[in-house]
């Protein structure tokens, strides 16, 4: 199941510099080109939303299929162990899940703000010229 995070965590990584990018003040080559790459790209990250579903649902049945421990002498220190390492990292990649469908959400709008700021600048300027 590694390599299942692995490719969460580098997609949230990618959006997130593709949102960094896209938002940098005073970039307009870059983010010309940078939201024509993003554009291209919303449709293959888009895979990242069931692909997260099925992580998310995969620490559920970790979660629920827990033995528990219900006294104090029923588990030995390790196990105790264990289970307390294993709730921590479902945490940490529950987090991660939740990043990377905000990431997709941010930079969905973010990409759609930002060509539709530029369809906008390209009608000034061409209405500029007509007069």
């Amino acid at each position: 199941m590694a390599l299942e995070w692995i490719v969460v965590a580098y997609a949230a990584g990618a959006e997130a510099m593709m949102l960094l990018l896209l938002t940098l003040p005073g970039s307009n080559p870059l983010r010309h080109g940078l939201l024509s790459v993003t554009k291209t790209l919303l449709k293959p990250f888009l895979s990242i939303l069931p692909f997260c579903l099925l992580l998310l649902l995969d620490i559920f049945w970790k979660y629920e299929t827990m033995p528990s421990c219900k006294t104090l002498n029923s588990c030995s220190p390790s196990e105790n162990l264990r289970h307390q390492k294993s709730t921590v990292k479902s945490q940490r990649n529950a987090l991660l899940i939740a990043a990377a469908v905000a990431f997709y959400w941010l930079l969905y709008s973010v990409t759609k703000l930002v060509d539709r700021v530029e369809q906008l600048q390209f009608q000034i300027k061409k209405s500029a010229k007509n007069e």
